[in-house]
């Protein structure tokens, strides 16, 4: 049998396009030898101090810190390997239910994770960030700062790590071309040299 590799995802919550890789990622798990752990990072973490951003992107940040707040909380109160589930509750309800971000939906999410839904009070608190911005950096650190979530470290080919931003795809691939797409990704993002595969979007994320 072959070993089974760890491979990490840093996510915003937030990010629609995060979200759909995320659940690429797991569809990846059933049909390679694939372990994904998930991390956070901070779209508006990433973006302070950039002042030429559009006012709705602006608006769009101002929510951002709650969510991973809650997630850098939750971590720090149960562990890693909770921010699996947590990540799922919470995307469930922003990307698919459309619901807003603020507490309530944190409660929500808290209590479909089966997590503490006191630990919604950290969206309004900066005593996690701290760590939050030490998981932020540790994500993007290999990849800098001109991308912007998901980022994903993987061992590559040769078996040292290769850390890259994307992919960015709707929906997400299933089954069989889940594994496909994956093999492809790692070959190029192991592939010396190699900084940038890129096309226009013409279509928003689809959840399905």
């Amino acid at each position: 049998m072959s070993e089974r590799i760890a491979v990490d995802m840093w996510f915003d919550p937030a990010c629609p396009w995060a979200w759909i890789t995320s659940r690429w990622l797991l569809e990846v798990e059933k049909v390679r030898d694939v372990d994904v752990r998930f991390h956070v990072m901070s779209l508006a973490v990433l973006n302070e101090g950039r002042d030429h951003l559009p006012e709705e992107y602006r608006e769009f940040l101002s929510t951002a810190w709650g969510p991973v707040r809650v997630c850098i909380a939750a971590e720090q109160r149960y562990g890693g390997d909770v921010l699996r589930k947590l990540y799922t509750a919470l995307g469930t309800r922003i990307h698919l239910a459309k619901e807003k971000r603020g507490p309530e939906l944190y409660v929500a999410a808290l209590t479909d994770a089966g997590l503490d839904p006191e630990l919604a009070a950290a969206a309004d608190s900066t005593e996690y960030d701290e760590a939050l911005r030490a998981s932020h950096e540790a994500g993007m650190r290999p990849v800098g700062q001109d991308v912007g979530t998901p980022v994903v470290h993987a061992p590559g080919p040769d078996g040292r790590s290769v850390a890259f931003f994307g992919p960015v795809v709707t929906p997400a691939p299933k089954g069989e071309a889940a594994g496909r797409l994956w093999d492809g990704v790692l070959l190029v993002a192991g592939t010396p040299g190699f900084y940038e595969l890129k096309r226009t979007r013409d279509l928003d994320p689809i959840f399905d």
